[in-house]
């Protein structure tokens, strides 16, 4: 599939259609600063949009990759401040429209603290944790 082949239409309310012939797709996209997150087919992918000159004045991607990407429910919380985790352990599991959404550690750290709680509704943006 080339990326030149699919069309997107705006539905509002952060839904889009995405289209490839006679076959659809329906996506959900959250913008939060530089990044913009997308969910399709069950899968999060974020999007930088930062200038190159920008993206190295960063310091890292955790802000973005350890929140929502959209309104959504804390399901479960699989880590404890203090613990050790590798880079792709699952963090935290998300529910949103029925969806899972995965956070899972962007690299190697310890978990210093947890700014959520089970069954708390959390928004887009806000980390949900932090790792040292």
């Amino acid at each position: 599939m080339s990326v030149s082949d699919l069309q997107v239409a705006a539905l509002g309310a952060g839904r889009y259609r995405v289209s490839q012939g006679t076959r659809q797709w329906l996506a959900y996209g959250v913008a939060v600063g530089d990044a913009r997150w997308v969910f399709l087919e069950g899968h999060v992918y974020v999007v930088d949009t930062a200038p190159p000159s920008r993206r190295k004045a960063r310091h890292g991607h955790d802000e973005t990759a350890l929140a929502s990407p959209m309104p959504a429910t804390v399901a479960v919380i699989n880590v404890q401040p203090g613990q050790r985790v590798a880079q792709g352990d699952l963090l935290v599991m998300l529910e949103a429209m029925k969806m899972e959404l995965p956070i899972k550690a962007p690299r190697d750290g310890r978990v210093t603290a947890i700014a959520c709680r089970l069954g708390e509704l959390v928004q887009p943006g806000v980390p949900l944790l932090e790792l040292e």
